[in-house]
């Protein structure tokens, strides 16, 4: 028999509480490159995989990376009919997104050989998590690889606890940190960044962007012993067709009339449509010059457009840095005309309209009760989610058409970022016991929606009622880096970012920052930049959290008569089965009676939603009921269940009955019991005695003429100790003349 050998690989290092092992040889060994990743018990691999052609007529970079989340990774069996893993979480898209954001930066963008990063989750303890440890893998798979690539990068997480920084900390030290930073880059500068804070102030933001730089180095350098041992000959690859005299000539033809346009044009749509005249010119003429020429001289016409293109995005950029104004004729630091309004959608719980410029965002507010909140099936500890925030993207919002093919990752990752910015801010449960779901719809686009949401999302929830801490405002910060000329610029649009280098969003409250997410063109940037982005985005935030002020200037103080009333009740959880009742009689009960929603907690907590208060309060009555003790002197409304010679039996609370003996039933004498009381009759009762063995006795007179349980026990003409009836159950349903149990 012949024994398989492998040549297997591997380096060991350190990354907060455990040992960091990378290792190739084992697994995947068609892929262009694969590495398995373990920090504690939790292990990916990442595969990395180019095609050696290119697709016809492709003109763009075909990059994709994927994170498939395996529930066999933490010992789980998927809850779907189908029990195998569907379509990915919304964790699996973020993780794919943030790793895709840290390796793209780093590619020659003319490749356009498709290249596939896939990672998969091997094994998941719950406390280190994926994502950093996953940037980590797919740089190692890439610089191994025979693909071509300007790598390494690493990724690492800083929390912030009691005062003090942590470095990659695990998932329980998150729960209680203020602090949720990760941050991607090469040694000489950070490249992404996504953070969820809780109000925390610049200075220490900063200081923490500097600390996850430095340990990036030690990770990267790990990398490099595994590259030293098994790193592949790069493969060639096919590049998108570059024509330098071609783009030459363009630009001389075209510069004049570009540098006219964006001088003289600072509305983006005449700008727009000057300059699809001036590119349909410029390609006529080309195109009549082909006519005339054999077709091997003849010049590629999509490379005249490109080189129109070209030129535009060289002049943007030179005015910005040379001359200090932007296309609509800002300077650096202006933010566009702004504009807040709420209450503007009826029947909704909460809206708000937030609009920048041409960037408008509508978001409505649905307030739920905790059966509403969102339930997770993925590797995460959290199993289910009380506030969820969701962005959609129309065509019409930046006047296109094309097909709607459901949520994109780009839809999910500005949703999650706007949850980042206010969940902070959001209630706790005991405060607030509702479920909150938010939905920003994208009206217009021209700029920075994902920011304009959390403005939108601030508004909706005040109007609301729904008591937030602080109002949230966000701004998108860009950078255009021209050789030693650098702009940092304040609430980019549509063209900034598209010819810029840096998409900085950052949100926060008047006392400190929330939501951090930077994504970057260029190699990186320097701890200066990062320092004048973040003071002027927290000048910006100022000026906007104003204009939300004055279109609301707090959470209104009631919630809004649509939204249902929630009323929460802790009882003994050895009572949560009295509540609930055989099959659930009880509560179904209550709910149906009432016309409410119940909710009950391991622990004891009752949430009851209704309508209006009203039905909430009638139905925590019926839960005292069954829950609360009986006290002497108490005054119940109940129905007569039995009739008797010697008095009625009352149901005065939910399976619990007392006997009103004849000599209490009314305020004279009555001769035969049946005459004046009827089965199913309601009457006021007090309660005037209850035996030891749990028998209650009742009186109605006491009620009409006001009497005290003294009073009502000297007058009682019938015996105390009567006989009485248990319910099913063990509840004693009290009363008189020996009973039996009740079926």
């Amino acid at each position: 028999m012949v024994t398989l050998e492998r040549q297997i690989h591997r380096v060991v290092g350190r990354m907060g509480d455990a040992d960091l092992i990378l290792e190739t040889g084992l697994l995947a060994e068609q892929a262009g490159g694969a590495v398995t990743a373990r920090w504690g018990d939790t292990m990916v691999l990442c595969t990395a995989t180019m095609s050696r052609t290119a697709r016809e007529g492709q003109d763009f970079f075909p990059l994709s990376v994927e994170y498939e989340e395996r529930l066999y990774a933490a010992g789980r069996i998927p809850g779907s009919f189908m029990r195998r893993e569907g379509r990915p979480s919304e964790r699996a898209i973020l993780t794919s997104r943030l790793i895709d954001r840290t390796l793209r930066p780093l590619f020659d963008k003319d490749i356009l050989n498709e290249v596939q990063i896939i990672l998969l989750s091997l094994s998941s303890d719950g406390q280190h998590s994926v994502d950093m440890l996953g940037i980590l893998a797919a740089s190692t798979a890439l610089m191994i690889s025979d693909i071509p690539w300007n790598g390494g990068v690493a990724g690492t997480r800083i929390g912030l606890l009691d005062g003090k920084f942590i470095v990659n900390p695990i998932a329980d030290q998150i729960e209680q940190s203020t602090l949720d930073l990760r941050v991607s880059g090469t040694k000489d500068a950070i490249n992404m960044v996504e953070c969820a804070a809780n109000e925390v102030d610049e200075a220490t933001m900063l200081s923490a962007l500097k600390l996850a730089h430095e340990t990036i180095g030690g990770l990267i350098d790990l990398q490099m012993e595994l590259v030293a041992k098994a790193a592949k000959e790069k493969a060639p690859v096919i590049t998108a067709p570059y024509d330098e005299a071609l783009f030459a000539e363009v630009r001389a033809r075209c510069l004049p009339e570009i540098k006219q346009i964006v001088a003289e044009m600072t509305a983006r749509d005449d700008r727009n449509e000057a300059m699809e005249v001036l590119r349909e010119t410029v390609r006529s003429e080309y195109e009549a010059r082909n006519a005339e020429l054999p077709e091997d001289q003849q010049v590629n016409l999509k490379l005249v457009k490109e080189a129109v293109n070209a030129t535009l995005k060289e002049e943007v950029r030179r005015r910005i840095v040379e001359d200090g104004i932007r296309p609509d004729g800002r300077d650096y630091t202006t933010i566009r005309p702004l504009s807040a309004q709420v209450g503007i959608i009826p029947r909704v719980h909460g809206s708000g309209l937030f609009q920048r410029g041409q960037t408008q965002v509508l978001t409505l507010a649905t307030i739920g009760t905790p059966r509403d909140s969102q339930l997770l099936d993925g590797l995460e500890l959290e199993d289910e989610k009380r506030y969820m925030h969701h962005y959609n993207f129309p065509p019409y919002s930046t006047g296109e058409a094309y097909p709607l093919r459901g949520v994109k990752r780009r839809e999910v990752g500005h949703g999650a970022l706007a949850e980042n910015a206010l969940l902070a801010m959001i209630p706790d449960e005991e405060t607030f016991p509702y479920t909150i779901r938010l939905v920003s719809e994208v009206m217009s686009s021209n700029g920075s929606t994902s920011m304009a949401s959390v403005c939108g999302s601030t508004l909706a929830l005040m109007d609301a009622g729904v008591p937030i801490k602080r109002p949230v405002a966000g701004i998108a910060m860009g950078l255009i880096k021209e050789g030693d000329k650098v702009a940092v610029l304040t609430d980019i649009q549509g063209m900034e970012d598209h010819f810029g280098d840096m998409d900085f969003k950052v949100a926060g409250t008047e006392r400190g920052i929330t939501a951090l997410q930077m994504d970057i063109k260029i190699s990186g940037v320097t701890d200066e930049v990062m320092a004048r982005a973040l003071e002027q985005a927290r000048v910006a935030r100022l000026q906007i959290l104003e204009v939300i002020k004055a279109a609301l200037p707090a959470p209104r103080r009631e919630l809004n008569p649509n939204a249902p009333r929630m009323i929460t009740y802790k009882i003994d959880p050895e009572k949560i089965g009295a509540v609930i009742g055989p099959g659930g009689k009880t509560v179904r009960s209550i709910q149906d009676q009432c016309k409410v929603k119940i909710d009950i907690s391991e622990e004891g907590v009752v949430f009851i939603a209704g309508q209006d208060a009203a039905s909430a309060e009638r139905a925590l009555e019926r839960v005292r009921a069954i829950t609360d003790d009986i006290e002497l002197g108490q005054i119940f409304t109940g129905r007569i269940t039995r009739v008797e010679t010697y008095g009625v039996f009352v149901e005065f609370m939910p399976n619990k009955e007392g006997l009103v003996h004849v000599s209490q039933l009314a305020q004279h004498r009555i001769e035969n019991v049946a005459d004046e009381f009827k089965l199913n009759d309601e009457i006021m009762v007090m309660v005037v005695d209850i035996d030891p063995s749990g028998r209650v006795r009742l009186s109605r007179q006491a009620v009409l003429e006001g009497w005290t349980v003294e009073e009502a026990r000297a007058r009682d003409g019938g015996t105390r100790s009567g006989g009485g009836r248990p319910n099913r159950g063990g509840n004693e349903r009290g009363g008189g003349g020996g009973g039996r149990p009740r079926r």
